[in-house]
């Protein structure tokens, strides 16, 4: 699963892109338009604590991939290249820029809540041209001879035009999972999921700057949409955070008043919005995090760990987390009963220890 980082010049989505994924970009990466890749680790105090009660020898935590693009805008979204790279991507994160800083030039007021907006307006423009190139071919098509299937692929179409013609993104409509279907490879740009993340300056009450941004800067209502979310930032505090030891991160955080990093809540905001799930192995060898969508069944959730197991399913040892925790051990919650045993067509819950029973 991949998330794109968007936003405007100057708003820090390239610095975002570098504290999440650690990336070593030289002056010249940086201010290129090739796109860079990185993976980020996504914090999970549960992971931690499983971790805390085996005593394994790794500890592997779930991943995000993030893309970091080029600047957007309208003139951006005209490059085949750059829009087929937005294509690719699952979600979008979009860095709004909320901080005053002489150093770092800006045209005009800083107002997140109209970057938000000017974005996706250019998001709108770009789905609208698709659709219409489509449609054109799909009216010559169905003149040439009926069919059902490209019938109602411009109808779903229609539906989709008349959406961005209300000047709303098409991630707001109600779809099937068969017009999700149909629209995959269209790879709409305001269909994805999107989080808006305002970078804010540094200040003395930074916890509840960043606590009360989404509602300062205009932005609850736009979060509340579907498949849309929000959260805050300091960019340069998160930069200061990076080079840190764990220990005098925490104490720096409580300088501020703030008990983790807001880099943190971000990644797993990334997490939710992709739809995403974790379930734990756990053992002497390794505790780990294994990331899958929200509704699987057990069967296909024992495909992340191999397809063998997907294969040769027979039934999954399963108990919630804290369960686990709170009975200290596998022995002493299958004693209570807390271990039990579900088929093939369980559907896996965040935070369930699971461990495959199979037949290969």
């Amino acid at each position: 699963m991949k998330t794109g980082i968007i936003g405007l010049p100057q708003a820090g989505k390239t610095s975002l892109f570098k504290i999440l994924t650690k990336a070593k970009l030289d002056a010249h990466a940086m201010h290129s338009r090739d796109a860079h890749v990185g993976i980020a680790r996504v914090p999970d105090e549960r992971l931690d604590k499983l971790s805390a009660l085996y005593h394994p020898k790794k500890t592997t935590h779930a991943t995000v991939e993030y893309v970091d693009v080029a600047a957007i805008g309208e003139e951006a979204l005209k490059e085949v290249a750059y829009t087929e790279r937005l294509r690719e991507v699952d979600c979008l994160i979009h860095v709004l820029r909320a901080f005053e800083d002489p150093a770092i030039p800006h045209a005009g007021e800083i107002d997140p809540r109209k970057a938000a907006a000017d974005v996706e307006a250019d998001l709108i423009v770009s789905d609208m041209m698709k659709i219409e190139k489509r449609m054109e071919r799909l009216e010559k098509d169905l003149k040439r001879a009926k069919s059902d299937d490209l019938a109602q692929e411009r109808e779903l179409l229609q539906k989709c035009r008349a959406q961005l013609e209300s000047e709303r993104p098409i991630r707001e409509l109600e779809l099937t999972a068969d017009d999700k279907k149909r629209l995959r490879g269209f790879a709409f740009l305001s269909q994805k999921p999107i989080l808006y993340v305002m970078n804010i300056g540094e200040s003395a009450d930074l916890g509840r700057d960043l606590q009360t941004a989404v509602a300062r800067y205009n932005l609850a209502e736009l979060a509340a949409r579907p498949n849309a979310g929000a959260t805050a930032i300091c960019g340069k505090v998160e930069a200061e955070l990076a080079e840190m030891s764990d220990e005098e991160a925490a104490e720096f955080l409580a300088s501020y008043g703030l008990n983790e990093s807001a880099l943190t809540r971000l990644i797993r905001k990334t997490y939710e919005l992709l739809g995403l799930i974790s379930f734990f192995t756990v053992g002497e060898d390794e505790c780990r995090a294994w990331t899958v969508p929200r509704g699987v069944r057990a069967q296909e959730a024992a495909g992340a760990i191999h397809s063998d197991l997907e294969k040769h399913f027979i039934r999954a040892e399963t108990i919630h987390w804290d369960q686990l925790l709170e009975a200290g051990s596998e022995a002493n919650a299958r004693s209570k009963g807390t271990l039990r045993l579900e088929g093939k067509d369980y559907f896996v819950k965040d935070g369930d220890v699971m461990n495959i029973r199979h037949s290969a």
